[in-house]
């Protein structure tokens, strides 16, 4: 004989119901099925009850809710023709529980006992449809009370089976029926006394495991909304999967920690008879779902089987000089919370016995903290040990598998894993078994937590990043073409897998937690709400995502500034903005300090040839214990190409106007040929070489016009070079006499730095440097009479977005 049960979401409704009928349509051999309350039923029987409890006549508004639910439904599955009498009973039914409430409503409260009979309501209504429903179906099914069946003890709420008379019950009862299909409500019983009881939080499941070892069934089935246990909880882990097969240990650790579709006490009836367990989807049956019994399977060698989690978790800790080596005071400490009937979910202390940590409910909390404060007043006030601290907010995590104990190193994944993503773990416990690793955190990085952890256990080493972009115009354009061209190959060749969740411009800013289409982001972010800095990082801090990259594509100072606040909550920045690394030399180090603190790559390879590898390189130079002494470097990609494009044929207007328009130049090409934007790139590479400098000790040789730098605007700019047009074409001529070429050079040697214009002769290496390329020669300790050299394009959208994508990637790298 088979048992099934059906949770709340199988029988939420007639069209769900009928699912239902037709799996036990298709099912073989004689069937024990037990249901649940209509979706939702047992929680508004709890709230009409606190409400006719508290005198507030809005429980006879959802009592009526509930009713009409019931008659719907009867309507819906019973033919006309049989409706009459089955309305007259659930009418009946109904009248009773309207008398309990009532009764409520008049004393002003419900005690355990009464909130009991209420609740089994819900159960009591939905079994009795669905078997006339059946009957319809089946002639030979039935309906039986489980409150005949199952005994227990007078805890009201949680009540405990009797199970030496339970079972009897049952036997006998099966024993003696000839019904093909047997219907019973799941969760109520009846007290030895004759009152009725209720099993808990996931009663149902309890009653179906309970009937399935009292008969020694074949198998018991638990019918829900999902595809089985998963290896994590698929509402918080898009990524999560169904678990083929699983250990009756492997699934009570799972579902202790928060897998909902299994209440923990369910298993144990049916371990002891070795009955395995399948988990089904009512809308799917064709699906296997998950598979548990006895034997414990890896799934492609994968020692884990599921991360799970408990929220709303609240972290005591007794500490004390007068707690070590005194015997006794665990037991003392325990018994006390006994005493308050609070559960302990997690329990660690150290070997120095100064302190027991344990962990309970957030709402037990307060109780507890009272209770053993109250139980060691005298050590407290001997200063023996400290008052009772108590620490909210907080979830447990859990790494659960049977053959974990069998292989190395995967306490070390985990909270190497955390660690990445800045999660803080406030406490650690593992059993001698090692089915369970489980700690502590702060219940806002649970999301952060999980999805790390799957990503490291369950998805291929396939590294999700997240970035939220601030800035679409040419450079950021690219980017973000780049990112969507280059997805498949990111994805089967590096193992990573860039989202983009966040895009802003000036005008608009657009979120997705669950990545952006990028194939249409420009008509997305048009769709978007009104950008705003402070709500943008706010926004961010609040998803809180693993492998979080805020990506800076602006040449905005007050952008520049709210780095720090990425960094100091794990989230990576890449920047091609130069305004941050060339601010005040504290900042610079500040934001160094807070990359490494928090261990959040701060990266800007942008800042200093576009997507040439130059910061890059020279870090490696200076890691390996290289010393720069000079450095000479064409740095301005857009200088470059307006010396080597402005002739006599094309005016110096038109050049730097073509610089502009092809995006080599900043939005405001004053920052370009001021020199100010090259004063920033050689102070980078100085500051990056191991030097202090600020910018205002760079001496700037200036080949504008003082009228020209002078200029309120960028239209004012251009105006400005029409009218001196002949000082630039004087210098033009001057290189043309001294047979030489124009470039605009950064240099700096024995601590002090310049940026200029020069006249290039022939033989040096700066010379036949073409369009808008980069030059950079490191003369350092190694690299003496021929310089490190490094050269290629400097400027443009393109190769500045590559380099911004290579930081990137270097970030999923590490």
């Amino acid at each position: 004989m088979k048992v099934l049960k059906f949770g709340g979401s199988s029988v939420n409704n007639a069209e769900n119901i009928q699912k239902v009928i037709t799996i036990l349509e298709n099912e073989k051999e004689p069937l024990a099925v037990v249901v649940s309350a209509f979706g939702k039923v047992t929680d508004l029987l709890l709230e009409t009850s606190l409400l006719a409890a508290s005198k507030d006549i809005q429980y006879k508004e959802i009592l009526k809710t509930i009713e009409d639910r019931h008659i719907l439904a009867i309507k819906e599955l019973i033919l006309i023709n049989d409706q009459s009498a089955i309305l007259s009973q659930v009418k009946r039914m109904l009248n009773h529980l309207e008398t309990l409430l009532d009764g409520c409503f008049l004393l002003g409260e419900v005690s355990n006992r009464s909130s009991d009979a209420i609740l089994s309501f819900g159960e009591l209504l939905s079994s009795y449809i669905i078997s006339e429903a059946v009957k319809q179906k089946n002639k030979n099914a039935m309906f039986k009370d489980s409150r005949e069946l199952i005994i227990t003890n007078k805890h009201f709420g949680k009540a405990t089976v009797d199970f030496s008379l339970t079972n009897a019950l049952i036997a006998d009862f099966f024993k003696e029926t000839k019904s093909e299909i047997v219907i019973l409500p799941g969760f109520i019983a009846t007290s030895n006394d004759g009152h009725v009881t209720t099993l808990g939080r996931g009663g149902s499941d309890y009653t179906a495991a309970i009937i399935a070892g009292a008969i020694d069934a074949s198998i018991l089935e638990i019918w829900t909304d999902v595809n089985g246990m998963f290896t994590a909880n698929p509402h918080i882990v898009s990524q999560a999967q169904s678990i083929e097969k699983i250990s009756y240990q492997e699934a009570m650790e799972l579902s202790h920690f928060g897998a909902k579709v299994l209440y923990p006490p369910t298993i144990q009836p049916v371990l002891n008879k070795n009955i395995p367990i399948r988990i089904k989807n009512t809308f799917e049956p064709v699906l296997d779902g998950t598979y548990i019994s006895s034997e414990a399977n890896a799934s492609n060698g994968n020692p884990i089987k599921g991360i799970s989690n408990i929220d709303n978790i609240s972290l005591l800790t007794v500490e004390g000089s007068g707690i070590i080596g005194v015997a006794g005071y665990s037991k003392r400490l325990f018994e006390v919370l006994s005493k308050e009937n609070i559960s302990v979910i997690f329990i660690t202390q150290a070997s120095s016995e100064h302190s027991i940590c344990f962990g309970i409910q957030d709402a037990d909390a307060e109780n507890a903290k009272i209770a053993i404060d109250t139980a060691f007043e005298f050590e407290i006030s001997q200063k023996k040990i400290d008052p009772c601290l108590v620490e909210n907010n907080l979830s447990i995590i859990a790494v659960v598998g049977e053959n974990m104990k069998n292989h190395q190193g995967l306490s070390g994944k985990m909270f190497s894993t955390l660690g990445k993503n800045n999660v803080n773990i406030r406490a650690i416990a593992q059993g001698a078994s090692e089915r369970n690793i489980s700690a502590v955190i702060a219940q806002k990085d649970v999301k952060k937590a999980l999805n790390s952890l799957h990503e490291k256990f369950f998805e291929d080493d396939i590294k999700q990043l997240n970035l939220f972009v601030m800035g679409v115009g040419n450079v950021g354009e690219k980017f973000i073409d780049q990112i969507h061209q280059q997805q498949k190959y990111l994805k089967e060749n590096l193992q990573l897998n860039p989202r983009v969740i966040a895009l802003s411009n000036s005008r608009k800013m657009y979120f997705d937690e669950e990545g952006i289409a990028l194939k249409d982001w420009k008509t997305i972010l048009d769709s978007g709400e009104t950008a705003d800095k402070d709500n943008f990082i706010a926004r961010v801090k609040v998803l809180n995502l693993r492998n979080s990259v805020f990506v800076d594509v602006t040449a905005n100072e007050v952008i520049s500034q709210t780095y720090d606040q990425y960094l100091r909550q794990n989230i990576s920045v890449v920047t091609c903005n130069k305004i941050a690394c060339s601010s005040a030399f504290e900042n610079y180090k500040n934001l160094k300090k807070l990359s490494r603190k928090f261990n959040a790559p701060f990266l800007f390879e942008t800042n200093v040839g576009a997507g040439l590898p130059i910061i890059d390189t020279l870090k490696n130079l200076v890691a390996s214990g290289d010393k720069v002494n000079k450095i000479q470097a064409v740095l301005s990609g857009s200088l470059n190409f307006i010396f080597n494009n402005f002739s006599e044929e094309n005016s110096f207007y038109d050049v730097v106007k073509q610089a502009q328009a092809e995006g080599y130049t900043e939005p405001d090409p004053k920052i370009d040929l001021s020199g100010v934007d090259v004063m920033r790139k050689i102070l980078i590479l100085i500051r990056e070489s191991n030097y202090e400098m600020e910018i205002d000790a760079i001496e700037n040789k200036s080949f504008l016009p003082k009228e020209c730098l002078e200029t309120a605007s960028v239209d004012d700019f251009f105006e400005s070079l029409k009218t001196y047009s002949s000082h630039f074409e004087d210098i033009l001529q001057e290189a043309k006499v001294k047979d030489c070429r124009l470039k605009y050079v950064a240099e700096f040697e024995n601590g002090k730095a310049n940026v200029s214009l020069q006249f290039i002769p022939k033989d040096h290496p700066f010379y036949n440097l073409e369009g808008k390329d980069n030059i950079v020669l490191f003369y350092t300790d190694r690299y003496v009479d021929q310089p490190l050299l490094i050269k290629g394009a400097g400027a443009g959208a393109a190769v500045t977005a590559s380099g911004i994508f290579a930081d990137v990637i270097r970030i999923g790298n590490n």
